[in-house]
């Protein structure tokens, strides 16, 4: 079994979770929200950089499910 790394990244009201072994890099969440998701940055996830709303929103859009979240 590959590497998996599950990572959790939170902005006070939610928790965003990230599951490294089910991202398949399609760029939803840095096309949408490039504030929040750089991969170039580390951590690599800014949840503090966008609303809630906007960051459940974008999570939503996530086509292979690596993304999700819980509220604090």
């Amino acid at each position: 079994m590959a590497n998996e790394t599950t990572k959790e990244y939170s902005n006070g009201e939610i928790a965003i979770v990230w599951q490294s072994n089910k991202c398949i890099h399609a760029g939803v969440c840095v096309k949408t929200l490039p504030e929040v998701y750089d991969p170039k940055s580390k951590p690599w996830i800014s949840p503090e950089n966008a609303t809630t709303e906007a960051l459940i929103k974008q999570i939503n859009q996530c086509p292979s499910g690596a993304l999700s979240y819980y509220k604090n």
